[in-house]
């Protein structure tokens, strides 16, 4: 399994080679960590809320805001709507950077409430693009936030492209350090099937392996199932 190295930009199009091997690194991350049942949520509504709380933040931070949301009865965008501010940020205390995400979700819930009368349902039957766009254009979504809420929530075809992926395919020699959000996005959906199971595991696969073993400081390279091809890895090895 013999990844090119792109060090500057990816291919200009798209290759049977790189995508065997895309398929191979999901097939080796599956067998090592298993299914990862990812989004951990119980109503559309709390999966949303959570793609805008993890943002810059653990997952486990992220489940405490969300009890705390639950716990004050404001886990709805209707409630949020309504609810004091004050409240609310006391909520997303362990999130980091609370008065933002508080923004953040009040600018969701008014935006739900003037378009949709708080039927996230009909918001997420949009069709693909034109959800990401909406999406895209309310405060405090960005592309990695987006992407979460359109595969997670609406079940639809998009891969999210967080740091553990740079940080994972660089060191592969795969891709750039930084080839820019949408552009490896794109690389990700023209070399894999459109395929929304697919692309849920796998973005949660690399999000384990990242947290987990590849780590910015310290990784655990002896114990990844991708170090007989990962150049980094063979390095971090070889200098021990």
């Amino acid at each position: 399994m013999n990844g090119k190295s792109h060090s500057n930009s990816f291919p200009a199009s798209p290759d049977k080679r790189t995508r065997e091997h895309m398929l191979q690194i999901y097939t080796r991350l599956f067998q090592h960590f298993g299914d990862r049942k990812w989004w951990p949520a119980k109503t559309r509504e709390e999966i949303v809320i959570g793609a805008i709380l993890v943002q810059n933040v653990s997952w486990a931070n992220t489940v405490k805001a969300i009890d705390a949301l639950e716990n004050h009865g404001l886990l709805s965008f209707q409630a949020i709507e309504s609810a004091d501010l004050d409240v609310l940020e006391s909520c997303l205390i362990p999130t980091r950077f609370y008065r933002v995400k508080a923004k953040k979700l009040k600018a969701f819930s008014k935006h739900l409430k003037s378009n949709y009368r708080f039927d996230l349902d009909r918001m997420l039957a949009l069709p693909t693009e034109e959800l990401r766009a909406e999406l895209l254009s309310i405060y405090g979504i960005g592309p990695e936030t987006a992407d979460d809420i359109v595969l997670y929530a609406a079940a639809k075809p998009t891969f999210v492209i967080d740091a553990y992926t740079r940080r994972i395919f660089h060191r592969l020699g795969m891709s750039p350090e930084n080839p820019g959000y949408e552009v490896m996005r794109n690389w990700f959906l023209n070399h894999l099937p459109e395929d929304v199971v697919l692309f849920n595991q796998y973005h949660a696969l690399l999000d384990a392996l990242g947290n987990q073993l590849c780590r910015q400081t310290k990784p655990r390279c002896p114990n990844c199932p991708l170090l007989d091809s990962c150049r980094y890895g063979q390095q971090q090895v070889n200098s021990i």
